[in-house]
């Protein structure tokens, strides 16, 4: 590894938009540390690369314990982080409001909240005491940040809580030189989302096809967030198949 050459984490690297961002930073260059619970498709994903830049770690974001193995691994590996793309997240099984479980609650919020507050905080304290000083977080956020949709209260809590988080993570790492955003992303087409293409619920209670993006342009856009001079920061950035409802009542 030479000088010039970055160091990036993406959590939930093994599938979805995890993996194509983890696969589009490879081909920009950057040192790749993959993470997510289980090490098969973060092998996966790194063989797919014909990268030897690409490190698999399997971590489990909701445990500190694994967290810290993360980053004592990274600071092993290559002695700093230049980029954290915060990725890693779960939804509940769709269920009335009133039906949703203490676990299924609690599961949701340990993995995407707390998951994304002990990673962040993992690269908040080896940007601050490595040199050069700094790096950059981007958080994923979700449409799901500005607007719910029906039976969705456990993912679109969280990702409210990311929005405080991100704009938290900035003003504390001006200092240091760190910068975070955060990127919003609507209807891109992975394992997870394949179902809106069949139909998804409205605001209306209508069953309705939504327009997809293909998970590739929103890898681009990280990687345009990430290559930015830590001096420029895009703070928030919302990304979405263009005829999706969410602008206006849809």
């Amino acid at each position: 590894m030479t000088s010039n050459e970055k160091v990036a984490l993406v959590t939930g690297a093994g599938t979805g938009i995890g993996r194509a961002v983890a696969l589009a930073l490879l081909r920009e260059g950057y040192h790749v540390v993959l993470a997510g619970r289980r090490i098969e498709p973060l092998n996966e994903a790194a063989a797919a690369s014909g990268s030897d830049r690409a490190l698999p770690v399997a971590t489990d974001v909701s445990l500190p314990a694994s967290v810290d193995a993360l980053f004592a691994t990274i600071k092993q590996k290559f002695g700093r982080l230049d980029v954290l793309f915060n990725n890693a997240g779960v939804n509940s099984p769709r269920a009335s409001f009133e039906d949703l479980s203490y676990d299924q609650w609690q599961n949701v919020v340990n993995i995407n909240l707390t998951g994304s507050f002990l990673c962040a905080q993992g690269a908040f304290r080896l940007m601050k005491d490595q040199l050069p000083q700094g790096g950059r977080i981007i958080n994923n956020g979700s449409i799901s940040a500005h607007a719910p949709r029906p039976n969705s209260a456990p993912y679109t809590a969280t990702k409210h809580a990311i929005t405080g988080l991100t704009r938290t993570i900035s003003l504390d790492g001006r200092k240091y030189n760190i910068a975070c955003g955060q990127i919003d992303i609507g209807n891109a087409l992975t394992e997870l989302s394949a179902r809106m293409a069949t139909g998804v619920p409205q605001a209306n209670g209508e069953i309705a096809i939504e327009p997809m993006m293909d998970a590739s342009e929103v890898a681009n856009a990280v990687v345009h967030m990430a290559a930015l001079p830590l001096s420029t920061n895009i703070p928030f950035m919302t990304i979405m198949a263009t005829k999706m409802p969410f602008v206006g009542r849809g």
